[in-house]
């Protein structure tokens, strides 16, 4: 049995309403981090910059010495490249100083992965931020996306890929832990759940309360990551970005989210009339058939 035109146009103006609704509380919906999330904990005041860090992490991931930094024949990086994915940087200024690790923040809601058209990069096991070569495209949204300016791209290969950070996922799941970590003599980087990391930052900003700036970076912000920081020195001082709690794909969601919404009804709208002009033009110039 055939549909009415009646039922029909309800269905179209109540299908409109539906997507509007959905949007509405999909923009609501707020990322957290997995469960089972892991991560690093850095404490600046820990790190004497001895750069053990990079050296394992270039060990363990393949990848070549970088003596870009200055003229030598040794590793010397002053910066990711394609060459590195975690790094050892100095910030002075009058009588304070102080080290900063710079890698991948793997981010609770990552713009990476919300750029990348055909999901090469994606938050897969632990929440970890992980990239597939053979889905890249070597569009490099993702370095533009990124607010930490992380990914960096192989421009020197005639097959190219992107060099990021992937936390080491292949020693976890043999077991081991991040080589950064495991190496570092001071213990001022350290693996573990993103939940017990978050707890043990609070415990020593409580503890010595001068000792740090009173924040641990990367608990809500840019939406949280799972890579947080301890500093005596301000977060901006060591070149973080600042960022409000939503992340970048959470308000670019938000807008598109109220963009459906405006166009909810004009396409209901629409519908109404491709209906009105379906009947007329069955109808003829003699109108109703």
């Amino acid at each position: 049995m055939g549909i009415s035109r009646r039922a029909a146009l309800q269905g179209m103006v109540l299908g409109g309403a539906s997507v509007a609704g959905a949007a509405t509380a999909s923009a609501a919906e707020r990322p957290e981090a997995p469960s089972d999330a892991v991560g690093l904990l850095y404490d600046t005041t820990l790190c004497i910059g001895c750069k053990t860090c990079v050296v394992a992490c270039q060990d363990a991931n393949g990848l070549p010495r970088d003596p870009a930094g200055i003229d030598a024949k040794y590793d010397a990086p002053v910066d990711l490249s394609a060459k590195t994915k975690n790094v050892i940087k100095l910030y002075v200024e009058g009588g304070k100083r102080s080290f900063v690790k710079v890698q991948c923040m793997h981010c609770v809601d990552p713009a990476c992965t919300s750029a990348c058209m055909l999901g090469a990069l994606q938050k897969r096991e632990h929440g970890i931020v992980s990239y597939d070569p053979a889905l890249c495209v070597g569009c490099r949204y993702c370095e533009v996306a990124c607010p930490y300016n992380v990914p960096r791209f192989e421009f020197a290969k005639a097959t190219p890929k992107i060099v990021k950070c992937e936390l080491c996922r292949t020693r976890l799941a043999e077991g081991r832990e991040p080589a950064c970590s495991e190496v570092c003599p001071r213990k001022a980087v350290i693996f573990g759940k993103r939940s017990d990391l978050l707890k043990e930052a609070k415990r020593r900003l409580a503890a010595s309360p001068g000792k740090y700036v009173p924040k641990v970076f990367g608990e809500t912000d840019g939406g949280g990551t799972q890579v947080l920081y301890l500093s005596h020195v301000p977060f901006e001082k060591l070149g973080f970005p600042t960022l409000g709690d939503e992340s970048t794909p959470s308000l670019l969601r938000s807008i598109q989210h109220s963009v459906y919404r405006g166009f909810a009804a004009p396409a209901a709208l629409y519908a109404v009339l491709g209906m009105v002009m379906l009947r007329n033009r069955r109808a003829g110039p003699g109108g109703e058939p």
